[in-house]
């Protein structure tokens, strides 16, 4: 019996195994908290990104030797009133794994995943001396905030209710120009982004808190698996984050360039017409580049005088025919204002002369009718009478 019962008890082992590795090529495994702990997380900040990844969206960096022209431009982002810019502002909340872009940067840089770096004011210096800390910027913003752990092992958790998405409105983003005289092609990308908190002031009225800088290239592993819906005609999301940074479909003002003086731009056109030249003419500049650095072929050089053969042509058209803009008036000051009253009665009373002249000149050419008069006017008066009808 003893034989049986050992081969009973070595079968009945061998089903189990089997099942187990049935159960296993099916892909039955039980979870435990641990990696429910990680799928929530995943869910949360976007899947692990790997160096080799992080490698691929890499922008390789031009040597100094080779570039001919480098421009940096600052530019604001307007989420509120600027149509273009509102794909980076929605959803508001995570739905289907789908969050705007301050949720992206802010839940990255809280769970350490990439380092943010001090607002300077344009003296941006992207080193380990001036990256921030986690901590201390949840601390100045007065966000509420959970620690574990202390030093570089020390981790954060913010409630979905503390993260202040409604009042990030508005993005800082550094854009660099660069022309490189090997490939004679003018680059443009963004090198970092800097999000900023809208809040009331202490006086009313609203006030701009930047946050940190983020550099955009370790940034971009992430925005290219979020995708947004540009329009409202078309709800299906074409384009990723990083797609709609690199094509340039967002619209921002510029508010400085990198100058020695460090100045912004309010700051060195204090006058808003002036300040909206200056930012249109940096924009043509940049964008014009390009096309002044070649000498014109002949038919190229042809067509430019023959358009602006036309162009003048039809100016002097429009000006013969009286389309011609209106000079502007000039507003006399107060101690002028009576010669002026002088100068417009003058011209009223010339006005009414000549309008009484013109009249009396049309009675002149009306022909005279002879009229009875009375005879108590003078002795004469009895020769005009008419006696022709008298009875007799």
């Amino acid at each position: 019996m003893k034989p049986f019962k050992r081969i009973l008890s070595i079968a009945a082992m061998a089903a189990i195994s089997i099942s187990a590795m049935t159960q296993d090529n099916t892909g039955v495994v039980r979870r435990n908290s641990s990696s429910k702990r990680g799928q929530k997380q995943e869910e949360a900040t976007g899947p692990k990104i790997t160096d080799r990844m992080q490698g691929f969206f890499d922008s390789p960096k031009t040597h100094d030797a080779d570039l001919a022209y480098v421009r940096k431009i600052y530019r604001q982002l307007d989420l509120k009133n600027v149509p273009e810019n509102t794909p980076l502002y929605f959803p508001e909340d995570i739905v289907d794994g789908q969050q705007n872009l301050f949720r992206i940067i802010f839940g990255l840089v809280v769970d350490g995943k990439i380092p943010a770096f001090e607002y300077l004011d344009g003296r941006e210096l992207f080193t380990d001396q001036y990256k921030v800390k986690v901590d201390e910027m949840l601390d100045r913003f007065e966000i509420m905030y959970q620690s574990q752990g202390n030093g570089d092992r020390a981790t954060f958790t913010v409630e979905e209710a503390d993260v202040p998405t409604g009042q990030a409105l508005k993005y800082y983003i550094i854009e660099k120009w660069e022309f490189d005289k090997r490939s004679n092609r003018m680059k443009t990308f963004v090198e970092a982004i800097c999000p900023v908190l809208t809040r009331t002031g202490d006086y009313g009225g609203e006030a701009n808190y930047p946050m940190f800088w983020v550099k955009f290239d370790q940034l971009r592993p992430y925005l290219a698996q979020q995708y947004v819906f540009l329009t409202d005609d078309n709800n299906l999301p074409q384009y990723s984050l990083d797609d709609y940074f690199n094509l340039g479909m967002y619209k921002g003002e510029i508010y400085k360039t990198q100058n020695l003086r460090n100045l912004s731009m309010a700051q060195m056109f204090p006058d808003k017409d002036d300040l909206e030249r200056a930012q249109d003419s940096i924009d043509t500049r940049l964008r014009e580049f390009g096309k002044n650095l070649w000498v014109p072929t002949r038919d190229e050089y042809l067509a430019m005088r023959e358009a602006e053969e036309e162009a003048a042509a039809a100016k002097e058209l429009a000006a013969a025919n009286g389309d011609s803009i209106p000079e502007r008036t000039v507003v006399l000051a107060d101690e002028e204002e009576k010669p002026a009253t002088k100068t417009r009665a003058s011209k009223r009373s010339g006005r009414k002369k000549a309008s009484s002249a013109s009249a009396s000149k049309k009675k002149s050419n009306t022909p005279k009718v002879s009229q009875p008069k009375s005879s108590s006017n003078n002795s004469n008066s009895s020769a005009a009478k008419s006696v022709r009808r008298r009875k007799r």
